[in-house]
């Protein structure tokens, strides 16, 4: 029988617990209330496997598509609601219904609200003009990564830190932002993963992000493989190998209607991790094709649903 050891699960599994023993129950602006725990770490040794939660599913390709949209610097839902990933529409639904004055008519998560949020979907995917209108969400995520306003012009962060790595790898100055208070008022959701830092150690490329908030049950599994997933894209471009990835956590909360699925992922026993298989045609940050980013011997317990809270 073969061994292994599965550090990620453990820590996820660990981090379930200490907000569920610990936490301290809140109000949010959600208004679901949470309990929640503050300032916690999470490191990850990417050289024993892709963190990849296992026991649960993580739906790889919602991570795959959503992080390959931000390296793009894309900010309209358009593209990946074509490409199948769901999992932005709900804010700007929302605030497509407040626009037009219907969030009384069709009240949030209703049978209701949840059939036209359908309806809305389809036009965002149908109607280019539509969706330019309707399916922006502001500058967020890769749209600040890629095109940060200076007092210059715009400043491609993550190019720059590309060159970074590869000209000047002692830097301690290989940092991306997406928070910009200037422009949080715009955006559907200021940014929760709002800054990650490189550092190059001989061959191998470390990253450290920090969160301010964090959606443990639903985001956090996201969060973990997308960062992941970034270090080892980057490290590929940059002709550097994934190091260690660590994660520093602020808010770190369940939403209350999460709690009995903590519990059921609690019980469940870690199996081994897959690994990630990138195509060496990988090379350029602007030239990524999603079919060149493939996982390998995945074999995880059933997903656990849980409600999203907008």
């Amino acid at each position: 029988m073969s061994t292994f050891k599965n550090g990620v699960d453990e820590q996820y599994l660990a981090l379930l617990d200490d907000i569920l023993q610990n936490g301290v129950e809140s109000d949010d602006r959600t208004g679901t209330g949470t309990k929640k725990v503050f300032g916690r770490m999470l490191k990850f040794d990417l050289t024993l496997g892709f963190p990849l939660l296992t026991t649960k599913k993580v739906w790889f390709k919602g991570v795959k598509e959503e992080l390959l949209w931000f390296i793009k610097g894309e900010r309209n839902i358009r593209n990946l609601v074509i490409s199948g990933v769901n999992i932005w529409n709900e804010w700007p639904f929302q605030k497509y219904l407040e626009s037009k004055g219907l969030s009384k008519r069709y009240p949030k998560y209703s049978p209701s609200w949840k059939k036209k949020m359908d309806e809305f979907v389809g036009k965002i995917k149908s109607d280019a003009n539509f969706a330019e209108k309707y399916g922006d969400l502001g500058p967020i995520y890769g749209y600040v990564w890629r095109h940060w306003k200076g007092r210059d012009g715009q400043v491609d962060q993550l190019k720059k830190a590309i060159d970074l790595i590869k000209n000047s790898p002692h830097s301690r100055r290989i940092i991306v932002t997406a928070w910009d208070p200037s422009t949080l008022e715009q955006v559907a959701l200021p940014p929760c993963h709002l800054y990650y830092q490189f550092q190059v150690v001989g061959n191998s490329l470390n990253c450290f992000m920090l969160q301010r908030s964090v959606d443990t049950f639903l985001g956090l599994p996201f969060n973990i493989a997308s960062y992941a997933l970034l270090t080892h894209i980057v490290a590929k471009v940059a002709g550097k190998v994934p190091g260690e990835l660590t994660m520093a956590l602020g808010d770190t909360h369940l939403y209350l209607n999460h709690i009995k699925q903590a519990k059921e992922q609690l019980s469940r026993t870690p199996k081994a991790l897959p690994k990630l298989i990138l195509n060496p045609k990988l090379c350029d940050i602007d030239n990524i094709n999603s079919d060149w980013i493939e996982i390998e011997g995945y074999n995880p317990h059933p997903p656990i649903a849980a409600p999203i809270s907008v």
